[in-house]
């Protein structure tokens, strides 16, 4: 046993990254309606919302155009694999697409050759110092099909659009000197460094980098991105000296960053070549009025030594990429079924490219949120609430680093009201706002924060993490003892409803989380436990009579006939609680069945929208593996299908699988909840075993 362990570590070390890529892409069917490809954090985030390569500009998550190109040439005649430009150069044939946790690996074929291209961000969990670097590997794969040898060489362009707020902002280029690399680095002139915030919102500060090892069939060139095209067209090669004309709006000729590898005669042996895409925001957040540094330079590195570790760890980051890849498919298909694991794979990057690992005080990691497409407030509670699965199962500190801002805050007398704040201002300056000008949830909130750290203390089989914060949990629990079971007229997280006086839903969300917080107490070995687990379970029994309607539960305690998921259930089974009798769960799920259309299920009986996120939940309060995959091919069925071709939504029409409104928001991770059904499987995960 451990002589095979020794091989498959050697294998791992050694063999290509083309050796070890994903089966062939096209015996994969699924078609996301969007796909990351430099998924990074909430500037640096590339997308094709095309379900060919070639068919579109790739674009930033909100629609903008942040254009990248590669061209491949083969025997002298060009064909394009990335990019709708220029139209006058074909398109090779695409043979399919996979999107797995850490990659995206597209196959093309033109002139009896075979293109692989695979886009490489290593947000790998448990690496604190790798997940924070801000990099995508760009590696293109090439091998002739058809037994003869051909001569090929390839393209890569990406153009101002990437660093601009506003194509009229002028941009600067660069050859900076890095050893071992050939670099070149382009960014706005005057360097705004965080004057804007907001929601959809392209950054304008900062440097992006693109970097290849030193070669002799390597060439670089910046250059208005026209030229740099016809030159490879025309040529086969660059132009032979940067653009001289610099400091121009980013929209004069749109300069660009261009790249290409000469691979010479090229047989049926696999050859790669690679490119290094990094992005240095310099300040990447304001905490409470102090610029943070981002998290990678915690040992002091600056962009050059980034690049050069990047380049070292090029293959030691693709096999680990590839080998986590496999095994986190492996466990959602077991846990899910196959429609489960494509989309919580197409989920991964996207939650994480939502958030930035900052150097907190002391040096501190924290992670930073960005409420994407709906607001962009900065570290909501409600938004890192259902985001919170893919951290507790993964890694349960990337939570506590995402709580730990919000916790300070409460704690630290600026915020006066006895339950938790809503968020900490606008991304990326999470100065907190006017307490009283806040958007308030006060349930809402307080309960999202007391299960998320049960959550934690579950996952880590410890409660420090509680232990720290424990005069503020009290007084939450307090707020919740008193308001919890019958809500007032409040917003809930899914605000766009309006606010709602007894909330059915939000009340269950107080009482499990009454009873997290008697968990926690219990693992302290604090005298509340006991108290509160009565008040818990008293008022589980009290909302049983409360919410009951016949064959389902009502939307609102006084309202007979309506209906609403009861997705904050789930943590009745995740962390042991038990407050509610099992026939619940049966219940809800039979009705919901009831509901469901080709796409799904509601999100209660007002409207025909739903939330991805929550029908997740709910579907996972299904004891048996069959019930949950019947219910969640509806998501899937949205999916795949859904004529909307943007990052995953989770606010759409049940009816015909068009979304309303939000695209790429870091509440996928919800998808991760059924992950968390075996303590066992949890634990070995969040521990870093697997």
């Amino acid at each position: 046993m451990r002589l095979r362990k020794w091989i498959f570590v050697f294998l791992l070390c050694t063999l290509s990254p083309v050796m070890l890529a994903a089966p062939h892409p096209s015996s994969d069917p699924f078609r996301p309606p969007a796909v990351p490809l430099v998924a990074v954090d909430p500037y640096f985030s590339i997308w094709s919302f095309a379900s060919h390569l070639t068919y579109d500009f790739t674009r930033h998550w909100s629609g903008a155009p942040m254009v990248m190109k590669s061209i491949v040439q083969i025997d002298g005649e060009s064909y394009r694999i990335m990019g709708s430009r220029p139209s006058t150069v074909a398109p090779a044939r695409q043979l399919g697409i996979r999107v797995l946790p850490t990659r995206t690996i597209y196959e093309f074929r033109a002139a009896g050759v075979l293109v692989r291209l695979t886009f490489t961000t290593p947000a790998l969990p448990t690496s604190l110092d790798v997940l924070a670097r801000p990099i995508t590997y760009l590696t293109w794969s090439v091998q002739a099909m058809d037994g003869k040898q051909h001569r090929v060489s390839i393209f890569y362009d990406v153009n101002a659009s990437v660093v601009v707020a506003a194509p009229d902002q002028t941009v600067v280029w660069s050859r900076p000197r890095v050893p071992g690399l050939s670099v070149l680095r382009i960014g706005t002139e005057k360097q705004p460094v965080l004057a804007t915030a907001g929601d959809g919102v392209k950054i304008g500060w900062g440097y992006l980098y693109v970097a290849a090892p030193v070669d002799r069939a390597l060439e670089a060139a910046a250059a208005d991105d026209r030229s740099l095209v016809n030159s490879f067209v025309t040529q086969g090669r660059l132009p032979g000296a940067d653009n001289t004309r610099r400091a121009r709006a980013a929209e004069d000729g749109w300069p660009a960053l261009g790249f290409s590898f000469d691979l010479g005669a090229v047989g049926a042996q696999p050859v790669s070549r690679y490119l290094i895409l990094a992005y240095d925001e310099i300040y990447p957040v304001e905490y409470f009025h102090v610029r943070l540094r981002p998290y990678w330079q915690n040992q002091g590195l600056r962009v050059s030594s980034l690049l050069q570790a990047a380049e070292r760890d090029y293959g030691r980051l693709s096999a680990e990429c590839a080998a986590f890849d496999g095994k986190l498919m492996t466990a959602l298909g077991q846990v899910g079924g196959e429609q489960y694991a494509l989309l919580a794979s197409l989920a991964y990057r996207q939650v994480f490219a939502a958030n930035k690992l900052a150097l907190g005080p002391q040096g501190r990691p924290l992670m930073f949120l960005k409420e994407i497409s709906s607001c962009g407030c900065a570290q909501t509670a409600d938004v890192i609430y259902p985001e919170s699965p893919i951290l507790l199962f993964l890694n349960p500190k990337l939570l506590e680093y995402s709580l730990v801002p919000l916790l300070d805050y409460a704690d630290s007398g600026r915020w006066p009201y006895p339950y938790a704040p809503h968020d900490l201002g606008t991304y990326p300056l999470d100065n907190a706002r006017v307490p009283s000008q806040m958007e308030s949830m006060p349930v809402e909130e307080s309960g999202n924060m007391l299960l998320m750290i049960a959550a934690i203390a579950k996952a880590e089989g410890n409660a420090q993490f509680a232990g720290k914060y424990w005069p503020l949990l009290t007084r939450w629990a307090g707020y919740l003892k008193t308001h919890g079971l019958d809500p007032g007229n409040q917003l809930c997280t899914d605000d766009f409803t309006g606010v709602l006086a007894h909330n059915a839903n939000l009340s269950l969300k107080a009482v499990e989380a009454l009873g997290g917080y008697a968990l926690l107490a219990q693992m302290l070995g604090r005298p509340e436990a006991r108290p509160y687990h009565r008040i818990a379970e008293d008022y589980a029994r009290r909302w049983m009579k409360m919410a009951g309607d016949g064959d389902h539960t009502r939307l609102a305690f006084d309202r007979p006939g309506t209906w609403s998921q009861k997705y904050n259930l789930v943590w009745d089974r995740i962390l042991g609680l038990n407050l509610f009798p099992p026939r619940l769960a049966r219940t809800e799920l039979a009705w919901y069945q009831k509901q469901q259309t080709y796409f799904g299920f509601p999100l209660d009986s007002r409207m025909a929208y739903t939330k991805l996120d929550w029908e997740t939940w709910s579907a996972a309060l299904a004891q048996s593996d069959g019930t949950f995959q019947s219910i969640f091919s509806g998501l899937y069925n949205f999916a795949n299908d859904t004529s909307d071709r943007v990052p995953l939504s989770d606010w759409y029409w049940t009816v015909d699988g068009t979304h309303v409104g939000f695209q790429a928001r870091p509440v996928m991770g919800a998808l991760y909840i059924r992950m968390l059904s075996s303590l066992p499987l949890w634990r070995k995960w969040a521990d870093g075993r697997e």
